[in-house]
């Protein structure tokens, strides 16, 4: 069965001049949720924007490799027209409009193709999602919480009816209990509605916990993946992304020196 999302050993330049991610392959198969992890710096977020197409706004391309979402050629491709077909983003910054309602939110990603009553019925099915997000509905989205914009953000981008979401850095500034309920609402869609994610992570522990497959990131390329369980029992996944050592907790910022094993597939 050929994947849903396929990147094939793509290159990203900044400015003409400065690659940030080099070689990368990576693969999303249907109803998955597969996890990109590392520092930061490592290239994650380089990655789901040459995928979703926002990287024109920052002067950068898609110079070698190949971007694949159900089989079309996606690289370099406007945002909107990305979004049209299915791949939707879920970016770091900016996650909704601080001086719109949260219903006013929810309205702006719509296409105008789109009925009022399509509307309103996609409205009432995201409202019976997020509970807490109809409570809201009339709260501008500047006076939001942190997890509750973050919420606002992943419904925002349901309304756009994708086929895999891109979720850059769910727990960034969230408190646990907000991560979590945020991470069963991942689950939930991938499991009601058989959507595809692909989800940046700098925590290694949240990503792991709902992640089927990962991919480990630095210095743009990719230098480690597996099924969850295996990069779970990794040496150096342990130590340096989910902070043990020892059998103690430990940051992997407190490590003097990377052990990386010499053979990664071993």
């Amino acid at each position: 069965m050929n994947p849903l999302l396929q990147v094939d050993k793509i290159e990203v330049v900044y400015k003409r001049a400065l690659t940030a991610v080099q070689g990368v392959t990576l693969s999303v198969n249907e109803k998955r949720i597969v996890a990109l992890l590392g520092t930061n710096g490592a290239g994650k977020t380089t990655t789901l924007r040459a995928i979703s197409g926002f990287l024109g706004i920052d002067d950068a391309r898609v110079t070698e490799g190949a971007i694949t979402f159900q089989g079309v050629r996606i690289e370099n491709r406007p945002p909107h027209k990305n979004a049209a077909h299915g791949v939707v983003l879920v970016p770091e910054r900016d996650k909704v409009f601080p001086n719109l309602t949260v219903a006013e939110n929810l309205a702006v990603p719509v296409p105008r193709s789109v009925s009022a009553a399509e509307q309103r019925h996609h409205e009432r099915a995201i409202y019976d999602r997020f509970p807490r997000l109809a409570q809201l509905r009339h709260r501008i989205g500047g006076l939001l919480s942190g997890g509750e914009r973050q919420m606002l953000a992943i419904a925002s981008a349901l309304m756009c009816r994708p086929r895999i979401l891109l979720v850059d850095e769910l727990s960034l500034g969230l408190a646990p209990v907000a991560v979590r309920e945020l991470t069963q609402q991942l689950l939930a869609i991938r499991d009601e509605l058989g959507i595809a994610i692909l989800l940046v992570e700098q925590s290694a522990s949240v990503a792991l916990s709902i992640a089927d497959y990962a991919y480990v990131m630095e210095n743009g390329r990719i230098v480690l993946d597996g099924d969850r369980e295996r990069l779970k029992s990794h040496q150096d996944v342990q130590e340096f992304y989910l902070g043990q050592a020892r059998g103690e907790r430990r940051s992997y910022r407190e490590v003097k020196q990377y052990r990386r094993s010499r053979r990664w597939y071993g």
